[in-house]
């Protein structure tokens, strides 16, 4: 295969979705469909703890059982129906991508959360590697002030633990995070996945624990369309939502997802494996 052909990229959606994906790749590496060997992997929210740790060379077997283990070093929380519709409210007035961030970052700024140390605390818990992989990686996040998007990589300057932290910094919920003065939110504010960061890749795989964004230009599936790749895009399916249930941020689901993520792998390893190994187009 050529150079620079095949990414992965790893989508939003709590401590469930960091399960359901690492239960997922583990389950596509038993069937034979290895997608730690991507020459890019894109992280976003709860995607960029597992594209870190991938990149990052953990064996994907100590990734699993750690999600089966009782939660530790976590903070429960939830996303209330009121923040949901402060965030509609955010999107649903006139203005730019950017300018409707802007709004919702101006909130999370006020927002009364744990302190940005103890949710550090937190990513020290859940990352072994302190320093950028060697692999490429990109992490993304959107400025709390501003509104910009952000993508962070080795050659960023940006401290690594910072980056996958604003990347899952969710507005309103956990802190923005501070990085070179600036403070920084969710990636995902941006796009559920930011899937268009793989163009130019021949081969695409998309993990999207959540598929529905704020805006339509953000969807994975939208976004996905719009590249010239040999791709798919895999989300929970019903047995993986209903292990999911209705709170993402919920520590005590983590291993119900992992182990429905591992499950349905077994359905969709054929499909994986026509897009990551088949013949090139």
């Amino acid at each position: 295969m050529d150079d620079e052909e095949r990414a992965v990229v790893l989508g939003g959606g709590g401590v469930t979705g960091i399960a359901w994906e690492i239960g997922l790749v583990h389950g596509l590496a038993e069937a034979g469909v290895d997608l730690t060997g991507a020459d890019l992997l894109i992280g976003t929210s709860a995607g960029s703890v597992v594209a870190a740790q991938l990149a990052g060379g953990t064996p994907l077997e100590r990734l699993y059982a750690d999600q089966l283990r009782p939660p530790r070093d976590e903070i429960a929380a939830r996303l209330t129906r009121g923040m949901v519709l402060r965030y509609a409210a955010a999107y649903a007035l006139p203005g730019t991508g950017q300018r409707k961030r802007a709004r919702l970052g101006r909130a999370a700024l006020r927002a009364r959360t744990v302190s940005e140390a103890e949710r550090r605390a937190v990513f020290e818990g859940r990352l072994a590697q302190r320093g950028w992989p060697e692999r490429a990686l990109r992490v993304t996040a959107v400025n709390a002030e501003d509104g910009s998007f952000a993508v962070f990589d080795r050659d960023s300057g940006v401290p690594f633990l910072d980056a996958v932290a604003a990347s899952c910094a969710v507005p309103l919920v956990w802190p923005p995070v501070t990085i070179d003065g600036h403070r920084y939110m969710d990636g995902g504010m941006r796009s559920l996945a930011n899937v268009d960061l793989a163009a130019g890749h021949e081969r695409v795989v998309v993990l999207a624990p959540i598929t529905r964004g704020l805006s339509r230009a953000g969807r994975p599936d939208v976004q996905l369309a719009a590249l010239d790749a040999r791709s798919i895009l895999l989300s929970p399916d019903d047995a993986a939502r209903a292990a999911i249930g209705g709170n993402v941020l919920d520590p005590a689901r983590r291993a119900a997802a992992a182990e429905a993520g591992r499950a349905q792998a077994a359905a969709v390893a054929e499909a994986v494996r026509a897009v990551w190994d088949g013949p090139a187009r």
